[in-house]
C-alpha cells in the first residue's frame, strides 16, 4: 500500500538542544564530544525527534549539510537499546549508498561510534575480492553499509539476508536515481521486513526518488534544511573567460598555490590525461575516476588527504559523497553539463559551515552554456577575462606558488613496487619560483610565485588533444 504524503516541515536552526537533549545515548554523546562535535548541524537536530522516535524519515538537504551523523546516531541508538545476538549474514541495520567511496567515508563516521557501543560494522561493494565480505558476513554484523550492486551478489550466493534488518537507510538516494540503481534497491528492501524503520536521505526528491518514498516509507516525516539544490552562501563563485591554449597555464598557476584543490573533468581520459600534465608542469596530482582500480582509489584518496598530493584531479564519481577536510578550491576545467552536476561538485568545498572558492574556466564556445548553467544553479558568479599572470588568480588562490621536479623514469628494466604509491607521480618539493607582490593591502598581502613556464607539448595536449599529449 502506498505511503501516505509526507509531512513537510522546512527548517532553518541556529542553535538549539544538544544531542542529549535529544534523546542520543549517553555512550554516542561521549563518543562525539570525543571526536570534537558537540552540537547538532540543523539536519541533524531537525530529523533527530522524529528518527530516534522511530519514525519513518526524509532529511533533503545539500551536501556538506551533515547528513551522515543524522542518520548514523538513530541507527546505532536503536541497535545498542535492543541487545540482540548477531547471526551470521543477517545484518541488523543496513545503509546503501551509491558508491564504493561514500561507503567507506561512511563507515569511517559511524565506526568509532559503533565501536563504543560493542557494535560490528563493515562494508561491502564491489571493485575487491568477495572472499573477506563473505568471512566479515558469517561472523555476524551489527550494520552493513554496502552498495546495492556487490550486496546484490552476496544474496544470490546465500551468504546474507535482509530479513532481520531493523533498520534501513537510503543515502544519497537521488544520486542512486541518477546511476540506474533503483531497480536494484526497490529488490533489496523488498527483502526487508515491512515493519522495520526506513531513513531516506537525498539532496533532491526527483521522481525516482519518491517512486521509493511513496512504495517503502510509511507515514514519513519530511525535514528540509535548504531549498532543494540550494547553493551555499559561503561559496565565492567566479568564471574565467579564457583562450583554450591558456587552459593549462592557468590551471598550473591556481593548483601550484598552498591548500588542498579539487579539479573536475568531463571524461574519466581526460582525469588522466590533466593529472599526468599538472605533474608534468611541478604540481603534484593525483586521479580519481571509474577506470581506477580500488585500490588505486584508495590510494589517491589518501594521498590527498594526507597532503602528499595537494590536487585531485576527478570526474562526478567524488562529487558525491567524498569529504577531504580544508578544500579550498573547486575548479571545473570541464564544466558540467547539468546545473545539479554544478552544485554537487562545488560542494565539495564550504562544508559545514566554512567557507570555499568554486572556479569555472569558460572558453568563447562554452559561454552560452555557462550561463545557461550558472542561471539554473542559481549563483551569481563574476566574470573576468584573463591570461596566465593574471593578478586575480593570487586573489583566488593566494600564496607561493610551489612547484616540484617530476620523478625521473625508472629504467627499461626496472620494475618498483608502486603499490604504495599514488597512481601519478608525487615527487619531493624540490624548488620554489617567483617574488612576492604587494597586492596593494598590507593586511591581505599575498606572495604569488610566478607561474612555472608550461612546455609546449603540454598545453597543445591539453587544449588541443594531440598525439603528444595521448602518449
Amino acid at each position: 500500500m502506498a505511503a501516505r504524503r509526507p509531512h513537510d516541515f522546512s527548517t532553518s536552526i541556529s542553535a538549539g538542544p544538544t544531542f542529549a537533549e535529544f534523546g542520543v545515548p549517553a555512550g554516542l554523546v561521549k563518543a562525539l564530544t570525543t571526536q570534537g562535535i558537540t552540537a547538532p548541524f540543523p539536519i541533524q537536530a531537525a530529523t533527530l525527534p522524529d528518527s530516534l522516535a522511530g519514525r519513518d524519515v526524509l532529511g533533503r538537504g545539500r551536501t556538506g549539510s551533515g547528513k551522515t551523523y543524522a542518520f548514523a546516531l538513530p541507527v546505532l541508538a536503536r541497535l545498542a537499546a535492543n541487545d540482540a545476538p548477531r547471526r551470521p549474514g543477517r545484518p541488523r541495520a543496513l545503509i546503501l549508498a551509491p558508491t564504493r567511496e561514500l561507503v567507506s567515508q561512511i563507515h569511517a563516521s559511524i565506526a568509532p561510534l559503533a565501536k563504543a557501543l560493542s557494535l560490528r560494522t563493515m562494508t561491502v561493494y564491489g571493485g575487491v575480492r568477495p572472499g573477506p565480505q563473505i568471512t566479515g558476513l558469517s561472523a555476524g554484523v551489527d550494520v552493513l553499509i554496502a552498495c546495492p550492486g556487490r550486496l546484490a551478489d552476496h544474496l544470490a550466493s546465500g551468504h546474507a539476508r535482509l530479513d532481520a534488518v531493523e533498520i534501513t537507510v537510503l543515502d544519497e538516494a537521488d544520486h542512486m536515481a541518477d546511476l540506474g540503481f533503483l531497480p536494484e534497491v526497490t529488490r533489496l528492501l523488498n527483502q526487508t521486513p515491512r515493519d522495520g524503520q526506513r531513513l531516506l536521505f537525498s539532496a533532491t526528491l526527483d521522481a525516482g526518488v519518491d517512486v521509493l518514498v511513496r512504495r517503502f516509507l510509511h507515514d514519513p516525516v519530511t525535514h528540509s534544511v535548504d531549498a532543494v539544490a540550494s547553493p551555499v552562501t559561503t561559496m565565492a563563485h567566479h568564471v574565467l573567460h579564457v583562450q583554450p591554449a591558456a587552459r593549462l597555464p592557468v590551471l598550473v598557476d591556481l593548483t601550484a598555490a598552498p591548500g588542498r584543490t579539487l579539479v573536475f573533468t568531463r571524461t574519466k581520459r581526460g582525469a588522466t590525461k590533466l593529472t599526468r600534465q599538472l605533474v608534468a608542469e611541478g604540481v603534484p596530482a593525483v586521479e580519481l575516476h571509474g577506470n581506477l582500480g580500488q585500490s588505486a582509489r584508495t590510494r589517491n584518496l589518501l594521498a590527498f588527504a594526507d597532503g602528499s598530493a595537494a590536487t585531485l584531479v576527478a570526474t562526478d564519481i567524488a562529487a558525491r559523497g567524498i569529504h577531504v577536510d580544508d578544500v579550498a578550491l573547486v575548479i571545473h576545467a570541464d564544466p558540467p553539463v547539468e546545473h545539479k552536476a554544478y552544485l554537487h561538485r562545488s560542494g565539495r568545498t564550504a562544508r559545514a559551515g566554512a567557507s570555499g572558492t568554486v572556479v569555472t574556466l569558460m572558453t568563447d564556445t562554452q559561454a552560452a552554456d555557462v550561463r545557461d548553467l550558472t542561471r539554473k544553479a542559481g549563483i551569481t558568479a563574476t566574470v573576468t577575462r584573463l591570461r596566465p599572470g593574471h593578478p586575480l588568480l593570487t586573489q583566488l588562490a593566494p600564496g607561493e606558488r610551489t612547484y616540484v621536479a617530476p620523478s625521473a623514469k625508472p629504467a627499461p628494466n626496472s620494475r618498483p613496487d608502486r603499490r604504495d604509491q599514488p597512481t601519478s607521480a608525487t615527487p619531493q618539493r624540490t624548488k620554489n619560483t617567483g617574488k612576492a607582490k604587494n597586492t596593494g593591502s598590507a593586511k591581505n598581502t599575498r606572495t604569488p610565485r610566478r607561474p612555472a613556464t608550461p612546455k609546449t607539448g603540454g598545453i597543445a595536449a591539453f587544449s588541443a588533444g594531440t598525439r603528444r599529449g595521448r602518449r
